[in-house]
């Protein structure tokens, strides 16, 4: 795996094996953001020249919010073509739109109302209604915005990605059934310490995506992570092991604190 140790905002360390993934250590959440910030503007930009749009997949969660408002801010916001963007969810809680845990809803209060992306350009997951049919609805959606009505998942240009505690990522938890989906593009996934359905990518479209990037900080995280980037022996069994892409890059950007039981 490539590994990269980002320190100061210009002292970069760089360390170079020879298989992926490509794992950045930043120094605090505040550089993993700035990276991925760089990360967004520039695909979207090359992205809109090549093909006139840019598809992203977000995420929900803590580490992503810091990123969508620092997108959101006067020194991202004007650096790429808003109306070309399309916005997608990985995951989504089934809760309304203005439900306090909806992803929807924290991508809305720290990115969405502070740029210009058309309504038509934004492409949320039906939380609100019954999940076996916003789970068929979102793919239809998938496959109108990506013109596809083949069995091929659609290639995204961008997805983030978080990772739990237990090693799940978007909303496919260890055990699920949802891990073994390979015919639908979207599903549902039942949590059961949760005790609530979930709306979910697949693994076939996660894994179609030209660039997929893990957003990952705080230390709670380390156990985890060392688990994932360590070779243990069992961690081809959780869901985020599962991540890996079929002609794509695969990037793991990680705080110092998150990333200190990995091994040099």
């Amino acid at each position: 795996m490539n590994k990269r140790r980002c320190a100061a905002p210009l002292t970069t360390r760089r360390f170079f094996p020879v298989t992926k993934p490509e794992i950045i250590i930043c120094q605090n959440l505040s550089e993993l953001n700035r990276k991925a910030a760089e990360e967004f503007v520039g695909l979207g930009g090359a992205a809109n020249a090549r093909r006139g749009r840019f598809t992203v997949a977000l995420s929900g969660g803590s580490t992503p919010k810091a990123l969508y408002t620092l997108l959101a801010s006067a020194e991202y916001r004007n650096r790429l073509d808003w109306s070309r963007v399309h916005l997608f969810w990985g995951d989504e809680r089934c809760v309304p739109p203005d439900h306090p845990e909806s992803n929807f809803r924290m991508v809305q209060e720290s990115l969405l109302s502070k740029v210009e992306t058309p309504p038509e350009n934004i492409h949320r997951m039906a939380g609100e209604k019954n999940p076996q049919a916003a789970a068929a609805e979102y793919e239809n959606e998938l496959r109108r915005v990506f013109s596809s009505s083949q069995a091929a998942a659609p290639r995204f240009d961008l997805i983030y990605l978080g990772l739990g505690e237990d090693g799940h990522t978007a909303s496919l938890f260890p055990g699920s059934a949802a891990l073994s989906e390979n015919q639908r593009w979207v599903t549902i996934a039942y949590v059961e310490r949760l005790q609530a359905h979930r709306l979910t990518l697949t693994l076939p479209v996660i894994n179609a995506a030209a660039q997929i990037t893990f957003l990952v900080s705080g230390k709670s995280k380390s156990a985890i992570v060392k688990r994932l980037l360590g070779a243990g022996a069992d961690s081809a069994i959780l869901p985020a092991a599962k991540i890996s892409p079929t002609d794509g890059r695969l990037t793991w950007l990680i705080t110092q604190d998150a990333a200190e039981e990995i091994p040099a």
